[in-house]
């Protein structure tokens, strides 16, 4: 793991007291399914849903795999989806690059392919926006995070989920092209990367 990136997650504990008791026990509800699907020897697939998929839920899937490989959680897949595809949002993606991320686009269509880089030795996680139900995300045996209230809405039933947990978070979209533009991206990224990892920390 890249050293400005590793330094980033080892600070991300010290904030979990920020958590609220009632947040921890809905957090908690992802890690006793990690858990129990580890136990079991199965594999842990993991789709983090929003309206547009361009940034929450791209943030709640590299965090978790990101958080996976930090705590040593094998057979863990994190994917991505949206209520409809639209496009990887560069603000989101420069977020992502601030925290220590190489990152290499792969295409140069309306909605490019992206390489996330968190290590020399592991492979990259692959984003592009895609509804929740795109062939490359699994269609069972699997866990969904609805990482906004819309998708949340707008998703009355997902075939194959195991579990369905809605864990909200404001949208940074709010604050594009203003002053404070790149400060509340970092905040949205941080709060949901301390929340995963707070999940991944409680894995037995």
């Amino acid at each position: 793991m890249y050293s400005k990136i590793k330094t980033y997650c080892d600070n991300l504990s010290r904030d979990f007291e920020l958590i609220s008791v009632e947040r921890k026990i809905l957090l908690e509800k992802i890690s006793a399914y990690i858990t129990s699907k580890k136990k079991k020897g199965e594999l842990i697939n993991l789709v983090y849903i929003c309206t547009h998929n361009s940034r929450r839920s791209h943030f709640g899937q590299i965090c978790a795999q990101l958080a996976a490989n930090y705590y040593e959680i094998r057979n863990v897949h994190v994917f991505s989806g949206g209520t409809e595809a639209t496009a990887f949002n560069v603000n989101a993606i420069n977020a992502i690059e601030r925290i220590g991320f190489t990152i290499k686009k792969m295409s140069h269509d309306l909605n490019p392919l992206f390489h996330m880089y968190y290590s020399d030795a592991l492979e990259p996680i692959v984003c592009f926006s895609k509804v929740y139900n795109h062939s490359q995300n699994p269609i069972n045996n699997f866990a969904t995070i609805m990482t906004c209230s819309d998708a949340e809405e707008n998703c009355p039933f997902i075939p194959g989920v195991e579990l369905r947990i809605g864990t909200t978070y404001d949208d940074p979209k709010a604050f594009d092209n203003t002053p404070i533009q790149d400060s509340k991206y970092d905040e949205r990224l941080k709060q949901i990367a301390i929340e995963t990892f707070y999940v991944f920390s409680l894995i037995k």
